[in-house]
């Protein structure tokens, strides 16, 4: 028994099968012709918004994403609780100024 199967979009499909891709899609009987046929899901990649660093720390960095200002510190334990605050004290204001810095370079 042999089975004809109509392929919608018939040339971007082979070219991807011929890449070596799957091609995800429904199979169905077309209520005109009797045929069954094959549609390809029209899929599309997401696209990423990536997050702009604006400046690297001594032990972080401060990133800027679409919705978000983002303000990492990784400092180790070893260095005694008074040093880490003045590090993050420290590295704060060159967060600050980073910020202002950007902000005015954005808007000229």
């Amino acid at each position: 028994m042999k089975k004809f199967i109509t392929i919608l979009n018939a040339i971007e499909l082979l070219e991807k099968i011929a890449g070596g891709k799957r091609v995800e899609g429904v199979l169905f009987k077309d209520e005109n012709t009797g045929a069954i046929t094959f549609k390809a899901y029209n899929r599309k990649s997401k696209k990423r918004w990536r997050d702009r660093v604006i400046r690297y720390l001594e032990h972080g960095w401060v990133k800027e994403s679409k919705e978000r200002i983002k303000v990492y510190e990784s400092i180790p334990k070893i260095v005694g609780t008074a040093r880490v605050i003045g590090a993050l004290d420290r590295e704060i204001e060159e967060a600050k100024s980073a910020l202002m810095v950007s902000e005015i370079i954005d808007r000229v």
